[in-house]
């Protein structure tokens, strides 16, 4: 629907929206004493500002419907995946560690450090959605780029992360490293698969808004740096090894995160 909000106002109702699900979160993480809900509902925090975006700035064409519809199967999909996959687990160790730093009144202190945070992230990713819904250009040859792109990514996520779930069912495995399937081109290809679901977004903007929307690169940008530097391939692979000596061969012979051809050991590529 059409609004008279000037696109400043608009923005700061999607800060509104991020925050709201970061409040709701953290007052249930108070009961279950389970600050790493947070990453549950990290993809609700984008979506929240997205859907206010299409809402209330003025209609331009479908092209934002067709951001939303990507969003929307990346936000429900990767919001399911870490709820089953931390159901009945408790709170993940990065958060104890948090937690353990933060004393004492970490209740409270979490709601800015971790809650409020993250939903300020979560409206900087948004912006794509901002800028396509305020776009007014025709539908273009980007416009495919990025539907392909973020199409790419969200399938990609899906299967590795599907793939590593099955391998962490297995009793078998326990212990091992997954090492087959998309695992053997990247060891994060279920980063590698977000990062493109980001960067295709970003395109749907450049193409409904033109380089007026070049701003929204802070997005893909941004979760590029969190991936490879802050909450993905770094946190996780810095203490690995201690715990898996087997990784240090997996890293030696596969890619951290573009996915390609694993090397042999020397270097070589297989």
């Amino acid at each position: 629907m059409s609004s008279e909000l000037s696109p400043l106002a608009v923005a700061f109702c999607g800060l509104g929206a991020a925050l709201l699900p970061a409040l709701l979160t953290w007052l249930a993480s108070l009961k279950q004493q389970d600050v790493s809900l947070v990453d549950r509902t990290w993809p609700l925090m984008i979506a929240a500002p997205a859907f206010t975006y299409a809402l209330l700035l003025p209609a331009t064409g479908g092209r934002r419907w067709v951001a939303l519809a990507l969003l929307s199967v990346w936000a429900v999909r990767l919001a399911w995946h870490i709820t089953r996959r931390n159901w009945g687990h408790g709170e993940d160790r990065r958060y104890q560690a948090i937690r353990a730093r933060n004393q004492p009144n970490f209740a409270f202190k979490s709601l800015y450090l971790v809650f409020a945070l993250q939903a300020v992230l979560a409206w900087v990713v948004s912006g794509p959605l901002f800028a396509t819904a305020a776009g007014s250009r025709d539908l273009n040859l980007l416009d495919l780029a990025g539907v392909a792109l973020a199409a790419f990514g969200i399938v990609f996520e899906a299967v590795a992360d599907a793939q590593l779930s099955r391998f962490r069912a297995d009793p078998r495995r326990r212990g091992q490293v997954l090492d087959t399937g998309l695992w053997r081109y990247s060891r994060h290809p279920n980063y590698f698969g977000e990062c493109c679901t980001w960067w295709g977004l970003f395109l749907l903007a450049l193409a409904g808004a033109g380089w007026p929307g070049l701003w929204s690169v802070a997005s893909p940008l941004l979760m590029t740096f969190l991936l490879l530097k802050v909450s993905g391939v770094s946190l996780l692979e810095q203490d690995i090894v201690e715990r898996r000596p087997q990784y240090r061969d997996y890293v030696a012979r596969t890619p951290a995160f573009f996915p390609g051809r694993p090397r042999r050991a020397g270097g070589a590529q297989s």
